[in-house]
């Protein structure tokens, strides 16, 4: 049976859904559009196995502030909630203050998302939990975990912002990532219409 594993990078379909399209998707719709899209152009039906979705807490001070307590508290609740869904896991890495810029405002990073993705990405395709993974980023660093499940025989499928920015002409993933998915679908305002929150 074609079983298929989802991995979310949180930070980047957040960016993905407010710059592009401004609007919050509601994940589960999501993980299920993926499916179906997959299931449409496959020959047999695809089983989830489960949709793994990795992000930060947001960045607190020592001590918080009021702003920064409640931003936490939410996005707790968020992730919570996420847990409860069926065959949803989160996997969190830690937001990291790496300066300021002139204007006063930090500078924060994401620590061991890639990481715990990366990881989680390899193990399933090399224990064949899976034959087919679908993947929601735009970060370069996940092309040794795509080598990884093509080299098992797992199909890879990248979900995609547009290939090109409308704010400032860039691309808005790294076209080597995008040259070593097998399949790629562009996550469209089409798309983002079944999924809004």
């Amino acid at each position: 049976m074609a079983r298929l594993a989802i991995f979310i990078d949180g930070g980047y379909l957040d960016a993905l859904s407010e710059d592009e399209f401004s609007m919050r998707v509601d994940l589960s719709k999501l993980s299920e559009e993926i499916r179906n899209i997959i299931n449409s152009k496959t020959p047999e039906e695809v089983e989830l196995l489960r949709t793994f979705y990795y992000d930060c807490l947001p960045y607190q001070s020592n001590p918080p502030t009021m702003a920064e307590k409640s931003r936490f508290s939410r996005k707790r609740r968020f992730l919570d909630a996420l847990e409860r869904l069926p065959r949803f896991a989160v996997r969190l890495g830690r937001l990291a203050l790496r300066g300021y810029y002139a204007n006063g405002k930090p500078i924060f990073q994401q620590k061991r998302v890639d990481l715990l993705l990366g990881l989680d990405f390899a193990l399933l395709s090399g224990k064949q939990q899976i034959t087919h993974v679908a993947v929601v980023t735009g970060d370069s660093d996940l092309i040794p975990a795509f080598e990884v499940a093509k080299k098992e025989g797992v199909l890879v499928w990248l979900f995609h912002g547009p290939r090109i920015s409308k704010k400032d002409g860039k691309s808005t993933y790294a076209s080597e990532l995008w040259q070593e998915a097998d399949e790629r679908f562009e996550i469209n305002s089409a798309l983002m219409k079944h999924v809004v929150r």
